[in-house]
């Protein structure tokens, strides 16, 4: 298949009956060069750009953040066959909705449902939560400069490297022992608001309300207040750190460094009530409407519903909406470990891995194939999907391409529904790829 598009009127005409017969064909997809992307090769992004397209060329001082795979207007995919009259993938679901899968085009109104990402971070993202349906819809009708559609977002990341986060609120004993340990803390919730939640222990109506009041009391303090409170709180962890003192009550390592990148932010204090999380390879965790959550450090693959809806509320210079982010947050403290996405084996095949999440939107399944097998069928689902190489080397092959295509760490291939592909393995270790798809 050609690796380059090309004007398409170099091309000899193609029947449109033979272009609707094509619907398995490579993508070059978006990269995004946010701040807090790590940095040139050091990124998992830029890896995978350059496994994909030997052509490409990264430079070595420039954030390489996230990589979108999908047809979100923001990061439409080019479609990689200039054999193809449309030049991107949101055109030419526009132009073939049928390639959807018959449930997904309606369920979806004709859209792709899902926007599939590879994320490399280095530096925090934003203490945030994601709207439901109902509030997308407030939201977008009443801000829409900073709330742009009406959909939901919710979001699965699964890490490639070990991948640090904070997500949902702590259990209530954590808070509570913060609360004790950390004066500048308590200084903020206040004692009203930290008795209640002390005295909440056992009614679970209560001590959502409790967490509500000491988060929400909190998030609204003074600037001046928490900026002195957040200084105070750094230089004694410094000092406590510089004399050998252990500062793990004080949660001293994550403080500093997320002050280091936000110094004089709220968003610092999160931590003391959010569940630090740590994920290594192939762990996940979901991120339903109205979860509090933050990345920290390091490469994911990331799946969510097409939105860009983001309440912010601290590790930012974004707009932050502090009124709605305490409003809409689902305040059930719950354990770290908790909060770790199971998933699941595929009774029809061993080499898959499910992540299939309590909403409609979207699934990813992890596709190991062992060194012993040379040849693989990625099996048809009534789904378009997008698949990624993150490991290995094969010669992919379907009916319904213009011809076979190579695969190689970085390559990605949107396959329509109801399309198989035949892998032929070249590599000597295997394959590791992800796919993306919605299961109705």
């Amino acid at each position: 298949m050609e690796e380059v598009r090309g004007d398409v009127s170099d091309v000899l005409p193609v029947d449109v009956a033979v272009m609707e017969e094509v619907r398995v064909f490579p993508l070059t997809c978006a990269v995004q060069n946010y701040a807090w992307g790590k940095i040139g090769l050091d990124s998992e992004v830029a890896k995978l750009v350059v496994g994909g397209d030997p052509l490409v060329v990264i430079e070595v001082d420039k954030p390489y953040a996230e990589l979108w795979m999908g047809a979100h207007p923001k990061g439409d995919a080019q479609i990689k066959d200039n054999r193809i009259a449309q030049t991107t993938l949101g055109q030419w679901i526009a132009h073939y909705p049928a390639c959807l899968g018959a449930k997904v085009k309606d369920a979806f109104q004709g859209q792709l449902p899902f926007l599939f990402k590879v994320l490399s971070v280095n530096t925090a993202l934003s203490i945030q939560a994601h709207p439901n349906k109902e509030l997308a819809a407030t939201l977008n009708a009443k801000f829409p400069e900073h709330y742009p559609d009406n959909n939901h977002k919710p979001e699965m990341a699964i890490a490639l490297t070990r991948f640090q986060g904070l997500c949902g609120f702590r259990p209530v004993e954590e808070i509570l022992g913060f609360l004790q340990a950390v004066p500048e803390f308590h200084a903020l919730v206040g004692r009203d608001a930290a008795e209640d939640l002390r005295s909440s222990i056992g009614d679970e109506v209560r001590t959502s309300q409790a967490l509500k009041k000491c988060f929400s009391k909190m998030m609204s303090c003074e600037k001046k207040v928490f900026v002195d409170e957040l200084n105070e709180l750094v230089k004694r962890v410094t000092q406590e750190g510089a004399a050998g003192k252990d500062t793990s009550s004080s949660n001293g390592d994550l403080l500093l460094r997320l002050h280091s990148q936000y110094p004089g932010d709220i968003g610092c204090f999160s931590i003391y009530f959010l569940n630090y999380m740590v994920l290594e390879p192939g762990q996940a965790m979901f991120l339903g409407a109205n979860e509090p959550h933050a990345y920290i450090y390091g490469d994911c693959i990331e799946c969510m519903a097409c939105s860009d809806n983001t309440v912010r509320a601290g590790l930012t210079r974004k707009y932050i909406d502090v009124n709605t982010l305490c409003e809409m947050l689902n305040y059930k403290p719950a354990s770290a470990s908790s909060k770790i996405f199971l998933c699941v084996q595929d009774p029809a095949d061993p080499c898959v891995t499910l992540y299939d999440p309590p909403v409609p939107d979207f699934t990813v399944m992890k596709i190991q194939v062992p060194a012993s097998v040379k040849e693989y069928t990625v099996a048809s689902v009534d789904s378009a999907s997008i698949l990624l190489v993150i490991e290995g080397d094969a010669t992919a092959t379907s009916a319904a391409a213009f011809s076979d295509v190579t695969m190689r760490r970085g390559s990605v291939l949107f396959v329509s529904a109801n399309e198989s592909i035949s892998l032929h393995v070249t590599s000597q270790s295997g394959m590791t790829l992800f796919r993306a798809c919605s299961l109705l």
